[in-house]
């Protein structure tokens, strides 16, 4: 597993993180992860499926696992926030 594997989702539009994974697994990956953070999480869920039901049918998720990080804001507050990493994997 390389770092090229590891889709981050941010901003830009979901159909921007499934052309990515996509390309991932076209290119000869086995595997993919997609990761996220507060509120990208619901996003990174739709990429995960949209590629799983329209792009690449044989895809699956392997595994999924959730965390909390602590983020330290400005003047030295910390916050929590969520992550999530998909693990999809080509059959």
């Amino acid at each position: 597993m390389t770092d090229d594997n590891i889709i981050y989702i941010g901003k830009k539009p979901t159909m921007n993180y499934v052309l990515a994974v996509a390309t991932q697994f076209n290119s000869g990956s086995d595997d993919v992860i997609v990761k996220a953070r507060g509120r990208s999480i619901s996003k990174a869920v739709d990429v995960a499926e949209i590629v799983r039901n329209r792009f690449i049918t044989e895809a699956t998720v392997d595994n999924i696992q959730i965390s909390t990080e602590v983020l330290e804001g400005e003047e030295g507050r910390t916050s929590n926030v969520s992550s999530i990493e998909i693990f999809m994997k080509k059959k």
